[in-house]
């Protein structure tokens, strides 16, 4: 399995993350996956962090969350969810071991990116396996939309 993003998006996320430093900032991911193992993201809709302690966790404004799976079902269309991305402030972009005890659906996956010092780095991505852990995933950056 890879995740392939546009370099826009890739923009996008890293300005989330940077006017929501010192917070986690986070978003989910909407795209399809094709036949060759390819997931393609093909919309990023940010919420708020609402978290109680949002330097350290994230929680996505549920009120989003369900708005995004009522207009997906309602479409129809070929797009699901198919992951959340969020931010480490002055972390790593690997999941943490509070990433871990949230991983509750190893269907969807699960985009990190650090920010050090109110600079975002290059995001990775992960799949998350049934026992718990995290596999990386390979990364693909296009300049356009395909």
């Amino acid at each position: 399995m890879r995740l392939r993003l546009t370099a826009a998006q890739v923009a996008s996320l890293a300005q989330l993350a940077e006017a929501a430093y010192p917070r986690e900032a986070c978003a989910l991911m909407v795209g399809r996956e094709h036949g060759d193992g390819m997931i393609e993201v093909a919309e990023i809709v940010a919420g708020d962090n609402v978290a109680t302690s949002p330097e350290r966790e994230f929680e996505f404004d549920p009120a989003i969350h369900i708005a995004l799976l009522r207009r997906l079902r309602e479409s129809h269309a070929m797009e699901r969810l198919i992951g959340h991305w969020h931010s480490h402030p002055n972390g790593r972009a690997e999941p943490s071991a509070q990433d871990a005890a949230m991983a509750n659906d190893p269907a969807l996956v699960w985009l990190i990116s650090a920010v050090a010092d109110g600079k975002a780095g290059a995001p990775r991505a992960f799949e998350c396996n049934p026992d718990g852990g995290f596999t990386p995933l390979p990364l693909e950056i296009t300049e356009q939309d395909s």
